[in-house]
């Protein structure tokens, strides 16, 4: 499969438009919410102070994440809402997805160590990326999740 010509932007919330919006929200609503059969609070708060990361083709939202900035030196920036729209699944847009993830990340917070909250099926794919497991699995809206940490410069991206 050919690999996908996608650009990377971050952005503030208030540094997307409306649409841009809309559309970020309308693919994490139709993973999470209704594809994953998971009702919860998808409008929690954080997406205000947090950068947003999109990988975008021709206009068009391949995938996003949600980088929740750290409160001080020793926290570490977490990384969430991973999402890859159905429609381009198949493509390593995961793959590209985590590692522009990480990059900015790096730049941005070059002191912090990056955590996540994983759904627990997707360790190994996130180990791939020098994440280790730090919690025993828990339910986070019904679905079982573990917690991951990678600390600084573990793996190259």
């Amino acid at each position: 499969m050919a690999a996908v010509a996608y650009t990377a932007d971050l952005k503030g919330l208030d540094e997307l438009s409306a649409r841009e919006l809309y559309d970020l929200l309308r693919m994490r609503v139709d993973v999470f919410v209704v594809e994953q059969n998971c009702p919860y609070p998808e409008l929690d708060g954080k997406d205000i102070d947090a950068l947003h990361l999109r990988l975008m083709e021709r206009g068009e939202l391949l995938a996003s994440v949600r980088i929740l900035k750290p409160h001080d030196l020793r926290d570490p920036v977490k990384i969430g809402r991973v999402v890859v729209s159905p429609a381009h699944r198949g493509k390593r847009l995961g793959d590209a997805l985590m590692k522009e993830s990480i990059a900015a990340c790096e730049k941005l917070f070059q002191a912090n160590p990056i955590a996540l909250s994983a759904q627990a099926h997707l360790r190994r794919f996130y180990e791939s990326f020098g994440f280790a497991k730090t919690s025993e699995e828990y339910l986070e809206d019904g679905i079982p999740h573990i917690d991951m940490i990678r600390q600084l410069a573990t793996q190259p991206v």
